[in-house]
């Protein structure tokens, strides 16, 4: 059986629905395939942190007002998708001051609240950081359950009249006439083809591979970092050391539990890495720097992402925590490729703006006037807890950035 939709969109991560959500809002008919259950690629294994911007502040200017915008706004219209904990920006005995210096006038300059506390009033705050603790800067971080996200907004999207299609891996696209027209999907109900007048490239860290299938380059460098999740109750915000971006520089606080991250090793297989026993004694033991309570407690699980970094013009770079996490939309006619869009790159918590520079792109071609309504409706459950948890189970979006907070 055949089908057809005006988009097709491939990928069910936080961008992928989110693209999706936005489509329909404007009245789109759209479908999305994910190889399997929702949020089961990079999205459910991040370490779920909701960034104020202050950690690109002082090197990412345009990237810092993107995050304290969305910030915002997730805040706003995702509910109990959201734990609202703020942020320390940790200083230790030994950190460059200049470094920390350069953070806070990042922040103010970007339009992010930031407030220092002396070492002795963060202490007081957060009685588990160290003794070593010499400042912090308070800013607004905050927390998301990527599973609860990514349900809500493909219910959301469902709601409007899109299809969302989990378990559903795509075989092959379709190409006539120097044009994508559509994809050949399996799943339980056998094989199938789904024609589309646009179809868009939202596979994450499994970008490139998608694209070839169209003849079409994307250069990906997917990175694999390692998430420890202990268990650590008490903990309030998040932490994240005041240093250059490295090893085991962030604490999440998440129920009853911490989550330590995290490591950078580029890899050459989205689906094929090693999974290293010595990165996980390494988080503890750098986290532990900020809090040495976390050497003590019980490792509960540990789980692998895969950053999907774009570098076209950075093979060269050897420093892979060097390249953008800006996001990038690649309109594929310039390749050529007709009716195929790319949108790579980007952090979770601008997973909603990506999607709307997605979706602006797409209503232009096919003439579908509508504003962008993302940012002022609000998900669905969002306010309810159990709804959302039974809507990670219906989408199979239970993942293990979250699966202790959504019991899926």
């Amino acid at each position: 059986m055949n089908r057809a939709t005006d988009v097709l969109v491939i990928g069910g991560g936080a961008t992928g629905t989110g693209i999706a959500r936005d489509l329909a809002l404007r009245g789109v008919d759209v479908t999305l395939c994910e190889r399997g259950g929702l949020a089961a690629g990079t999205t459910g294994r991040s370490h779920g942190v909701l960034h104020s911007g202050a950690r690109y502040a002082d090197f990412d200017p345009d990237g810092a007002r993107e995050c304290i915008a969305e910030n915002r706004i997730l805040k706003d219209i995702a509910g109990a998708c959201i734990d609202d904990t703020g942020g320390l920006f940790v200083q230790l005995d030994g950190d460059d001051p200049d470094y920390f210096d350069e953070k806070l006038a990042g922040c103010r300059e970007q339009g992010i609240d930031a407030t220092v506390l002396s070492g002795a009033d963060a202490r007081e705050a957060v009685p588990e950081l160290s003794e070593r603790t010499e400042r912090v800067i308070r800013v607004p971080d905050g927390v998301i359950y990527p599973s609860r996200l990514v349900a809500a907004t493909a219910a959301s999207a469902r709601e409007h009249g899109a299809r969302i299609l989990p378990d559903t891996p795509v075989t092959d696209l379709l190409c006539e006439d120097g044009a994508v027209v559509g994809a050949r999907i399996g799943g339980d109900g056998g094989e199938e083809e789904i024609y589309a007048d646009h179809v868009v490239n939202a596979a994450g860290a499994w970008a490139e591979e998608l694209a070839a299938q169209a003849g079409v380059e994307v250069t990906m460098r997917p990175i694999s970092g390692v998430m420890v999740a202990v268990d650590h109750a008490g903990i309030e915000p998040v932490l994240n050391r005041c240093r250059p971006p490295s090893d085991g520089d962030i604490v999440v606080p998440h129920g009853s539990q911490a989550v330590l991250g995290t490591t950078s090793v580029e890899v050459d297989d989205p689906d094929d890495y090693d999974t290293d026993r010595e990165e996980i004694d390494r988080m503890v033991s750098e986290c532990a720097a900020m809090v040495p309570a976390l050497e003590e407690d019980e490792i509960s699980r540990a789980y692998w992402g895969v950053r999907p970094l774009y570098a076209p013009d950075e093979a060269e770079r050897g420093e892979s925590r060097s390249i953008s996490r800006g996001f990038f939309l690649l309109d594929h006619s310039r390749d050529g490729v007709d009716g195929f869009t790319s949108i790579v790159g980007g952090k979770l918590t601008t997973h909603r703006r990506m999607a709307e520079a997605v979706t602006d792109q797409i209503a232009d071609e096919l003439g579908v006037s509508g504003a962008c309504r993302t940012d002022e409706e609000r998900l669905p459950g969002h306010d309810d807890p159990e709804k959302l948890d039974a809507l990670v189970v219906e989408f199979g979006a239970d993942s293990p950035a979250d699966r202790d907070v959504t019991g899926a």
